[in-house]
């Protein structure tokens, strides 16, 4: 059976939803495919659901400007939708006098990305802020927030459905092609495969995206997984505002988050891992006490249970690390109409609604 569609977006992640809801809004005909029973069930769900500032990125990159824009997007967003959120500030916090280096250099990339509310902060400051911390000096970015991403998503969604939109969950995407100028997409169900011509494809497939990208194009861009494990805190969270280590490589370090209903989380760490594993190991709970004691030695006395597991979408190109979002336009695989949204990562869920600005302009 073949159907045939304006625009089709791949991926009802944050992401997806975010560019089905503009495309749509923009009048083209939308359908958006998951392989998925619901909405938003993947990697998007599977986050600290916080709205960064901006602060970590190389100046100049899309991560960057992104974020910084988005930011501010998704705060009047959540403002004028009723969506939970939280402006609660974040500490970088420094635990060694080597690691004073390191903010200093967070502190000069914030400024250069446009973010200006950054406060260096002495060791006594960071004890007034939230006195259970323990470290050598840090920094204060007041503008850090955290979301309800789930609402965030179906209020997406509702905006979509609302301008036209069509959703089609358990529909896996399994390859696409150039056909007389659309764009062919073949689709598994459980009642029997169809085939999609469509004019314009959004490829915001998450964790497969490379994959189907990768069925109609050569391609050096090869992904990896960096899972990221959580432990939650049992009881009263010590701390008001999230509280961040110094940034590790592949990562932000185990930091504490908190939730809105008031209650702290430990995580991610890193573990690079070739396959889909949502388990959280029970034996990673000495490793997390170690490091998180860096910064909050009271955890000792605090007991903490494994929480939930996530996944990096990252990318690699000619074996190195990519540190940018990657969005993969005709001039780079020759398909009119296909946009492949590679590498979204952190801070992706800050960034949805300016991607999906960007994603328009591009169309």
């Amino acid at each position: 059976m073949s159907v045939d569609v304006e625009c089709i977006v791949v991926g009802a992640g944050v992401i997806g939803l975010a560019v089905a809801r503009q495309l749509a809004r923009k009048g083209c005909e939308t359908l958006i495919l998951d392989s998925a029973a619901n909405v938003g069930s993947g990697i998007s769900s599977r986050n600290s659901e916080v709205i960064h500032a901006g602060i970590y990125y190389a100046p100049g990159s899309l991560k960057a400007r992104m974020c910084r824009e988005g930011k501010e997007m998704l705060y009047d967003f959540c403002e004028s939708r009723a969506i939970s959120y939280h402006r609660c500030g974040k500490l970088v916090v420094a635990d060694s006098q080597s690691q004073l280096s390191d903010i200093a250099e967070i502190a000069a990339r914030a400024k250069a990305n446009d973010v200006l509310d950054i406060q260096t902060l002495s060791a006594q400051a960071v004890s007034r802020l939230e006195p259970e911390v323990s470290c050598v000096g840090g920094l204060f970015s007041p503008s850090t927030g955290i979301i309800d991403s789930h609402a965030l998503m179906l209020s997406l969604l509702g905006e979509a459905e609302n301008e036209g939109a069509v959703l089609c969950l358990s529909t896996k995407v399994t390859s696409i092609s150039e056909e007389h100028g659309h764009i062919l997409v073949n689709t598994n169900t459980e009642q029997g495969g169809y085939k999609i011509r469509c004019k314009y494809l959004i490829n915001a497939a998450g964790l497969s995206a490379v994959g189907i990208a990768s069925s109609c194009q050569s391609t050096n861009v090869r992904p990896v997984m960096a899972k990221g494990n959580y432990f939650r805190l049992i009881g009263k969270s010590p701390f008001q505002r999230l509280v961040y280590p110094v940034p590790e490589p592949g990562g932000l370090g185990v930091h504490t988050t908190i939730d809105l209903q008031g209650f702290a989380r430990f995580g991610p760490d890193v573990q690079w891992v070739n396959a889909e594993n949502y388990e959280v190991d029970e034996t990673l709970e000495a490793t997390f006490r170690k490091r998180v004691s860096q910064y909050w030695p009271a955890i000792a006395g605090r007991t903490i249970s494994p929480d939930y597991a996530g996944i990096r979408s990252k990318i690699v190109i000619d074996n190195k690390l990519y540190p940018d979002f990657l969005f993969q336009g005709s001039e780079s695989h020759g398909v009119r109409g296909l946009i492949n949204c590679l590498g979204i990562e952190s801070p992706g869920l800050t960034s949805c609604l300016a991607i999906a600005n960007y994603v328009q302009e591009q169309l």
